[in-house]
């Protein structure tokens, strides 16, 4: 669902990169592509997908990303989360064939973060780059997405800064989960203001927190476009929970200008067994149970949510593990390890909150 975010994030990232690395020269590497605007493609309808290609990069789609989030556990109890996202946003007008070893057509930025439980901390860092060789970039056979020492190759996920760290193994025990329409998930009326977007939602996963042994679960979100949301939409709250049931639950909540919500909102139940239903906007509710206001920004987000899916029997609190998770970088939103509790099921999962602290 985080695509705006991506878009937001990348042309910052552009517009603060010399302009000398970006000027066109030469042919367009988009010319020869399809009519809609800028040269790239856009998501009109549903496609087939192929796995293990469709982990690696969409280079005639302008905007993707690799988006990793989990609650992991120490053997003594403690609790952390984390993420671990990779944007990639391709430059109009830049061309292939330049001389320049450093020359780029993508911009890539990454966030990562830790959250301790236990010391009610968070940290929170970023990195961009241009998409030159070694610098930053993804392939699909083998695996593996990067930028600089930040990356995760096949199954093995590392990044460290500023004391902070995460090395994981991860295995995946679901198939992939394509939401929307057969992997179509449309964001407005509009077409093509739409996405491709799977999710492999249980990850075992194994390693280090901080240097702490920790396992857990960790969560995969990956899409890729050349769109943006409607224009009255003001930002999104976007949920995914694992529930002590085997089911795993994806919702978002588009929100738009005048405080209503926008009727493209969605969502997918994937069963225990990897099936997936999805959830138009009428099947189910998020409601803030509480707020929380950050000194640093000045924005004021919810806090705690009451989450209903009637027709599946969902009725749970979901909690902030701690209440200061908001990622003060290029773009300041909040996203941060939940919990959740009720209907004899429990969970635990990842929220995020974008348009609370100014335009997404």
């Amino acid at each position: 669902m985080r695509w705006t975010l991506a878009v937001a994030v990348l042309l910052l990232a552009w517009w603060a990169w010399p302009r000398a690395v970006v000027e066109p020269r030469g042919a367009s590497i988009v010319g020869a592509l399809s009519e809609s605007p800028g040269g790239f493609e856009r998501a009109l309808a549903p496609r087939a997908f192929a796995f293990p290609a469709d982990d690696g990069p969409h280079p005639t789609f302008q905007t993707e990303w690799w988006y990793w989030t989990g609650n992991l556990e120490a053997r003594d109890g403690r609790r952390f989360g984390y993420q671990l996202t990779f944007f990639r946003r391709a430059l109009p007008g830049a061309s292939a064939g330049r001389p320049s070893g450093l020359a780029a057509r993508d911009v890539w930025v990454a966030h990562f973060t830790v959250t301790d439980v236990a010391g009610a901390s968070f940290r929170a860092f970023e990195r961009w780059s241009r998409g030159a060789p070694g610098l930053a970039g993804a392939r699909a056979k083998p695996f593996r997405v990067w930028l600089e020492s930040w990356s995760v190759d096949s199954d093995h996920l590392r990044a460290a800064q500023g004391g902070t760290s995460v090395d994981l193994r991860l295995r995946s025990r679901k198939p992939e989960a394509l939401h929307g329409e057969r992997g179509l998930s449309r964001k407005s009326g509009e077409a093509g203001n739409a996405s491709y977007y799977y999710s492999r939602t249980r990850l075992a996963s194994e390693g280090r927190v901080n240097g702490v042994p920790v396992s857990g679960t960790s969560w995969l979100d990956r899409e890729w476009s050349t769109s943006a949301l409607a224009a009255d939409v003001a930002g999104w709250d976007w949920m995914s929970l694992q529930l002590s049931d085997g089911r795993d639950l994806m919702l978002y909540r588009l929100r738009r200008k005048d405080g209503t919500v926008d009727a493209w909102s969605s969502g997918s139940i994937i069963a225990a067994d990897g099936t997936v239903t999805p959830l138009a906007a009428a099947d189910f509710r998020l409601e803030p149970t509480g707020e929380w206001r950050s000194a640093a920004s000045g924005a004021t987000y919810p806090s705690g949510w009451r989450v209903r899916v009637p027709g599946h029997g969902i009725d749970l609190r979901v909690t902030p593990r701690v209440k200061d998770q908001e990622l003060r970088l290029s773009f300041t939103y909040w996203e941060g390890a939940v919990s959740a509790e009720g209907g004899g099921l429990t969970g635990e999962g990842y929220v995020e909150l974008t348009g609370y602290a100014g335009a997404i």
